[in-house]
């Protein structure tokens, strides 16, 4: 049975990925974004524009029912601690955090009319589980990410899941300047017990298992970091 379903970020890396998988599904999807103009067209995709890190949340133009929500807008800010200012923090706050607040508290009464009960996903990152330098502003960010992902499950259960994936450094546009020669990609893999980079296929798959799939599953941040987080292998 086809589903409505609104990807924050829909256009590119992740979200787009996980656009892709709700519509080969036959599910229709709201994509908002800051340049609609480059999500996929086709009758199940409608495409509006906004930007997570500041303007108000067009609730008016969100259908009455949604049986899912996926908010993807991220940042990777990788400075020196010494060197992170007031606004570094502000701005990483702004999206990570407050984007996805502003989405939750627009569309929480559609999710709320959903029959079967909706579900949520949110994105952390492994530099919260897992102490990585350089990752202060960013880390503190997602790390809040979790904690609201936790809370909500709590207060909104047993109406509405609320999950969130917490990925390495995965191939996608964001991750560019990190990923951007072979010598880099290798010495990433490297750092991973799989030996591998992963691409946003393979984040989606398990965005969409949260997100579709597990109905019993709630309140919990999933790794999908190539046992980065949980491994240490003897070599």
């Amino acid at each position: 049975m086809s589903a409505t379903y609104l990807v924050v970020g829909g256009t590119s890396g992740i979200g787009a990925a996980v656009l892709e998988r709700l519509v080969a599904g036959g599910n229709a999807v709201i994509q908002l974004s800051r340049h609609p103009e480059r999500a996929p067209a086709g009758p199940l995709v409608t495409s509006i524009a906004w930007d997570a890190g500041g303007e108000p949340f067009p609730v008016a133009q969100l259908p009455e029912v949604l049986d899912g929500l996926v908010y993807c807008p991220g940042s990777i800010r990788l400075k020196p601690f010494a060197r992170l200012t007031d606004r570094d923090f502000e701005e990483d706050l702004a999206l990570n955090l407050m984007g996805a607040v502003r989405a939750l508290q627009g569309s929480l009464p559609s999710l709320q009319r959903a029959a079967g009960g909706a579900s949520v996903v949110l994105f952390s990152t492994v530099a919260v589980g897992t102490g990585m330098p350089f990752h202060a502003s960013v880390a503190s960010a997602k790390g809040a990410v979790e904690g609201l992902t936790r809370s909500l499950a709590a207060e909104l259960a047993p109406r509405v899941r609320v999950n969130a994936v917490a990925p390495t450094v995965t191939d996608t546009p964001l991750a560019g300047r990190l990923l951007g020669s072979e010598e880099k990609r290798r010495a990433a893999a490297a750092r991973h017990p799989l030996e591998a980079v992963g691409d946003a296929s393979d984040v989606a798959k398990a965005v969409l298992w949260l997100l579709c799939e597990a109905p019993m599953v709630t309140g919990q941040v999933i790794p999908c970091d190539g046992g980065l987080s949980s491994l240490r292998l003897l070599r």
